[in-house]
């Protein structure tokens, strides 16, 4: 029996799906490592893949533009950067939820549940009148086609309901209206439009037990038939597709050591230089022993530039004793920074070892298409090479508002990273000199010089005898 569920169609996206390909000849000698990646799905079409410390350590470009990825055949492939922050959604979690059939009473009409409810002191429903749901009921008068589900005990937002029912159900085409309550007095309505679909004719179905919500915590829920002239819903299982939490990745970390300076007025400060383009959002002060001291944190790009404050001043601490240490939190900075020089200055001398600088960051995502044919790589580093970003953002959007809020592009990792034209694609491309400018100047030049020896000529030239 062929199978047709009720699913949106792709066909707007087809032009998106088909961006083209960007060329660049020789992509390889232009940059100066890559890494093997290998796809977590085949044929997933667009893939992820976070960064690590060695991509960061051999980016230039301030805004990570020398960072692509290629096929085989050695050609860039629509690509783009996320961020940290950017919502790239972890696989979501399906979990079976407590049901019970509501009967159909007076008490119903007033909304008080909880009159026929039996609660546990932990919020859970231990009984609605029943213990158990009764197949008896699916028959007579008593089915009130609404069911009470126990959430109490998740703790992400629902997303969405799956419902099933008995196999050889009469053909069934029900509306279904999704409340919610923390008391099983006060309700609100979450879904007033969800649809259950199972129809069959000559050998085609058509099936839909999905129930989209607008992400909702509470710890009940309840499933109204619309239609009551219909016979009422039987089910035999609900489950419920939980939020994903965002993927947030675990906050890395770069311990820098530097160098004492003395400045032209005598007091200290310490400076440091990293290498790489990593996206740092966090900053802390590491000292042996206990120690305590207010600091101010400056950065710049290069040895030419202003020093800037990266975070306003902060005291850092560290008291041990006990067996244990207390130390002071790490000071946020002042949005992402990827400069390669810091300045560190103390409000009070400090004797002994340079202080240790450490800056914390979050990995950043890459997410590309699968274009031309495997195996993939990420290449970065070059002073010559420019990533074109695809609109993939948007991309992963309009699959989300298709696919569904869980979808996401597949996992790729990254290998162990091998040298490409090293060094070399580190030097800037020579300056193309524009040859007929030159020649245009040549000429003007020439020309004034030879108009000028023309008229110092006529001056020394003496002047004729009357």
């Amino acid at each position: 029996m062929k199978t047709r569920r009720m699913e949106i169609s792709l066909k707007p996206l087809a032009w998106m799906l088909l961006l083209p390909v960007t060329l660049f000849a020789g992509v390889r000698d232009d940059y100066a490592r890559q890494w093997p990646l290998t796809l977590g799905q085949e044929a997933a079409g667009a893939y992820r893949v976070e960064l690590d410390r060695s991509v960061y350590q051999q980016l230039q470009s301030p805004l990570l533009k020398d960072l692509e990825v290629i096929n085989a055949e050695g050609v860039a492939v629509a690509a783009s950067l996320f961020d940290a922050e950017q919502p790239m959604a972890k696989s979501s979690t399906r979990v079976d939820v407590p049901w019970f059939p509501l009967p159909f009473i007076s008490t119903l009409q007033s909304r008080d549940i909880a009159s026929i409810s039996e609660i546990a002191a932990d919020g859970s429903l231990r009984r609605v009148l029943m213990k158990e749901p009764d197949a008896s009921l699916y028959e007579g008068d008593g089915l009130s086609g609404e069911y009470l589900l126990d959430t109490s005990r998740l703790h992400e937002a629902v997303k969405a309901l799956e419902i099933t029912w008995p196999t050889g159900q009469e053909p069934l085409d029900q509306s279904i209206q999704v409340t919610a309550s923390d008391d099983l007095k006060n309700w609100r309505t979450v879904q007033d439009g969800g649809r259950l679909v199972e129809l069959q004719n000559n050998g085609e179905r058509i099936f839909k037990n999905r129930i989209d919500l607008d992400p909702v915590k509470a710890k009940y829920l309840r499933l109204v038939s619309l239609r009551r002239e219909q016979r009422g819903l039987r089910i035999s299982g609900v489950r419920a597709e939980l939020v994903p939490p965002t993927a947030t990745q675990a906050w890395q970390w770069e311990e820098i050591k530097g160098e004492r300076v003395v400045e032209k007025d005598g007091g200290e400060v310490f400076v440091y230089r990293i290498d790489g383009r990593f996206p740092f959002q966090r900053a802390d002060v590491l000292l042996p022993g206990n120690s305590s001291n207010e600091w101010i944190l400056k950065s710049r790009d290069s040895e030419e530039a202003e020093w800037q404050h990266a975070t306003a001043p902060w005291m850092a601490f560290q008291v041990e004793g006990g067996g244990s240490a207390s130390r002071s939190p790490p000071q946020s900075l002042d949005g992402v920074n990827r400069d390669r020089y810091w300045r560190l200055l103390p409000k009070q001398a400090v004797q002994g070892e340079v202080p240790v600088l450490k800056l914390g960051y979050r990995p950043e995502v890459v997410v590309f298409l699968a274009q031309g044919n495997a195996p993939y790589a990420l290449v970065a580093g070059s002073a010559r090479a420019q990533r074109v970003d695809a609109p993939l953002p948007q991309l992963v959007d309009a699959l989300r508002a298709q696919r569904g809020a869980s979808w996401q592009p597949a996992t790729a990792t990254l290998g162990e990273g091998v040298a490409l034209a090293g060094e070399q694609a580190l030097v800037p491309a020579p300056v193309e000199r524009d040859w007929k400018a030159w020649l245009l100047w040549a000429l003007l030049i020439g020309g004034a010089l030879i108009v000028a020896g023309f008229a110092f000529s006529l001056l020394k030239k003496p002047a004729a005898k009357p």
